[in-house]
């Protein structure tokens, strides 16, 4: 990974970038684990931040650790549990350390996550810390308050491309484009229909978009997240797909599915690359990547 991030989104390539869970607790074994299995196989990784309100092991703290494995980190920063002093110094804190990519994230409800009775704080949303990361590039803070040094970030956004009604959710993009996303990683995109339709749309605008790919695991999950989350639409055919897999083969079926999807948006061009989240299957990767013919 001797390029930057920025700079592989600059130069044409089809970039791939995957995410890794931070541990629940101190033992940072398979999360090392997971940061040498995929450093050299991705462009990028993605360290999520207490992601569906979970707490866990700091996004911060596994961007360190990557940049410490020679790999290159995106620091996931959601706004629900921190205000804007402490976002703030993370940022400058994660740019003194090396870490230049930010995915700019509101963040998930606390009723969804393990800490039912925490507050969540939401001083900014999405678009207010991608404003904010344009203060710290001036050399102010949220205050109008000078600062010494500099820092100058790669930051991104997401999408969810099959949101449903589609209006807010294209306005909301709009927004993040004004506030400087240069990147979207989007939401878990199945229908390459429905995608090719974004693109059209998305092309419009001066960024990059990276496909969003959750790998499959069963049938199960798969109905399991069209039905209960919101903007992810898994179609009925790759349902019957996983259905019909061999006992014990679904997940098979799902790499291969997963590859095969990658293959045709490379193919076809449809995207600037992907963003593969095998949720609990970081192994998987490397075998995704390798049915997608990359």
């Amino acid at each position: 990974m001797g390029m930057k991030f920025k700079q592989l989104l600059d130069s044409g390539k089809f970039v791939v970038t995957a995410e890794i869970a931070p541990p629940k607790g101190t033992d940072l074994e398979q999360m090392f684990h997971h940061i040498e299995l995929l450093n050299d196989k991705v462009d990028a990784l993605n360290v999520t931040d207490h992601q569906s309100s979970v707490m866990r092991f700091p996004s911060l703290g596994g961007c360190l650790a990557v940049k410490e494995r020679g790999g290159e980190p995106i620091l996931q920063m959601t706004c629900r549990d921190r205000n804007q002093i402490a976002l703030q110094a993370d940022l400058l804190l994660a740019y003194t350390r090396g870490i230049e990519n930010v995915l700019c994230l509101t963040g998930d409800a606390m009723t969804v996550g393990d800490h039912k009775q925490a507050r969540g704080i939401f001083e900014l949303d999405s678009v207010q810390l991608l404003r904010a990361i344009d203060f710290l590039e001036e050399k102010k803070d949220l205050g109008g308050n000078a600062l010494n040094g500099e820092t100058a970030f790669c930051k991104g956004a997401i999408v969810t491309p099959e949101a449903d009604p589609w209006e807010p959710q294209y306005n909301k993009f709009e927004k993040k484009v004004d506030a400087g996303a240069e990147f979207f990683q989007t939401q878990a995109i199945y229908d390459l229909e429905n995608f090719t339709r974004f693109m059209d749309y998305a092309r419009g605008f001066p960024v990059k978009i990276l496909a969003g790919i959750v790998l499959l695991t069963s049938a199960r999950m798969a109905k399991y997240m069209t039905e209960n989350v919101p903007g992810i639409f898994v179609p009925q055919n790759l349902i019957d797909e996983l259905s019909s897999a061999p006992k014990g083969g679904a997940l098979n079926k799902g790499i291969e599915i997963a590859g095969r999807m990658i293959a045709a948006l490379k193919k076809d061009s449809l995207c600037d690359g992907v963003h593969i989240m095998a949720i609990n299957r970081e192994e998987a990767v490397p075998d995704i990547l390798e049915a997608a013919g990359l």
